[in-house]
Formats: C-alpha cells, sequence, structure tokens
C-alpha cells in the first residue's frame, strides 16, 4: 500500500480557490488511480474526482464538473484538486484515495488519507 498525506484545506469565502495535495510514499505512484473524496458533517463521503495512473483521463461527479480538476504529477508523487467557484455546499473533509482500478467508486481505493478539512463560508 501506498501511504497518503494531505494538506491545502483552509477556510474560504464562496467564490473563491483552494488548491489540495496529495504526497505519496513510495516508489509505485504512477501505478496508481487517485481519487478525491469528501465527506460533509452527517453524511456519507462521497465521490469528488478520479484520476487514471498516467493522468490521461478523468472523471468528476456532476456537482463540481467545470469547478474542480484534478491533476497529478508522477516524478514528484503527487495528486492535485484545484477548486475554483467554492460553494458552502463544498464544506468537508476532504480525503485523497489510491487505487488500481480507476473508478467513482470508494470500494476501489484500498489506501486513504487522513483528510483535510475544506470551510466555504457563505
Amino acid at each position: 500500500q501506498v501511504q497518503l498525506v494531505e494538506s491545502g484545506g483552509g477556510l474560504v469565502q464562496a467564490g473563491g480557490s483552494l488548491r489540495l495535495s496529495c504526497a505519496a510514499s513510495g516508489r509505485t505512484f504512477s501505478s496508481y488511480a487517485m481519487g478525491w473524496f469528501r465527506q460533509a458533517p452527517g453524511k456519507e463521503r462521497e465521490f469528488v474526482a478520479a484520476i487514471n495512473y498516467s493522468g490521461s483521463s478523468t472523471i468528476y461527479t456532476d456537482s463540481v464538473k467545470g469547478r474542480f480538476t484534478i491533476s497529478r504529477d508522477n516524478a514528484k508523487n503527487t495528486v492535485y484538486l484545484q477548486m475554483n467557484s467554492l460553494k458552502p455546499e463544498d464544506t468537508g473533509v476532504y480525503y485523497c484515495a489510491a487505487g488500481n482500478t480507476w473508478s467513482a467508486k470508494s470500494s476501489t481505493f484500498n489506501s486513504w488519507g487522513q483528510g483535510t478539512q475544506v470551510t466555504v463560508s457563505s
């Protein structure tokens, strides 16, 4: 398994931007599909975005399409989530995940970070 550490969360006003980073340990990062999930208070964890091992393909949940961009730098063992035009409903703990299959399903990811808090004020 790969070890994951998220950073970049914080408090931002609606309409603002944040960039989340997820640094991975290990020498096989480029072989993993990567994903971002989030969990709002009192709600289940939900899929946000995923990217395949090479970065050539991405998928997003409908609510973030056109506002969020997932990317990766395999030379730096890092995956990013650029979040623009943030809304209060984007508030939650954001988790980075790694898996062997490129998917929107959390069950296909077997390594998870500890999460980073994103709070969007209205």
